[in-house]
């Protein structure tokens, strides 16, 4: 198990943004690739042609993170619905702990077993959010759910250690893809003055700290949560897209 080389992968919600990233990038790596949508197939139709391209195998499935009955062996899935907390009802939080949380369980709860009767290891990876560190207000359910997948993670990590299984958590920041309205080009020429680095991320960028962690490179990184944010979160909870003046840059300055 120490010797553990990754020759398959299934990438949930792989028809845009991070997850066709992530896709391309374990396909640049080798990897056979499953690609999961939930409702753009034409988009996972394209991320897997793309994969083919690239010399590795594909195939495409319909995923809904929230169809617990029907959820097969994927990795992670999420979205976020948001609103102030006093606004709340319980079907709206529900849903978005469902989403974010419950599907996530599941979805690697199904992997981790598959990669335990095999018996030869495995990297388990789920891509949370800046805000499974630090909270945002308008977000209560989404950051709690965050919150709680890295916290599942961490367990995981321990107790699966002993299968040849690591666990980790990428956690992006602002990242230019179709759910915040932007594409990876946009992601060059939109200024962010909360964010250290000055731009959102792009996708790929995200994609290749998941191409290390499921390579043998990663072998001794479990239980961690690796923060892709260009700097956003030394800058407190409520910086990246919000801030709207540089004047912090030049604190001190006579």
């Amino acid at each position: 198990m120490s010797d553990f080389t990754p020759r398959h992968a299934i990438v949930t919600g792989s028809d845009s943004g991070i997850g066709a990233a992530t896709a391309l990038a374990l396909a640049d790596a080798g990897i056979d690739v499953a690609i999961t949508y939930h409702s753009d197939k034409d988009g996972a139709e394209e991320t897997a042609e793309a994969v083919r391209g690239r010399g590795a195998r594909a195939i495409v499935a319909q995923f809904d993170a929230t169809d617990f009955d029907s959820v097969p062996d994927a990795v992670n899935a999420g979205g976020g619905i948001g609103g102030t907390f006093l606004d709340l009802d319980l079907k709206t939080w529900r849903t978005d702990i469902a989403l974010n949380l419950d599907g996530a369980f599941l979805a690697l709860h199904t992997a981790a077993r598959r990669m335990v009767q095999a018996g030869s290891g495995g990297r388990l990876i789920a891509v949370s959010s800046v805000h499974e560190h630090q909270p945002r207000v308008g977000s209560a359910p989404y950051v709690a759910a965050k919150h709680g997948l890295g916290g599942l993670i961490k367990t995981m990590a321990l107790e699966l250690g002993q299968y040849g299984i690591t666990a980790n958590a990428v956690a992006p920041g602002e990242i230019a893809t179709p759910i915040n309205d932007m594409s990876a080009d946009d992601a060059e020429r939109t200024h962010r003055p909360g964010i250290p680095l000055g731009r959102p991320g792009k996708p790929s960028e995200v994609a290749d700290v998941i191409r290390f962690l499921a390579s043998p490179s990663g072998s001794y990184v479990s239980g961690a949560s690796w923060v892709v944010d260009g700097g956003m979160l030394q800058m407190g909870p409520q910086a990246g897209s919000h801030m709207e003046s540089d004047a912090w840059r030049s604190a001190g300055e006579e």
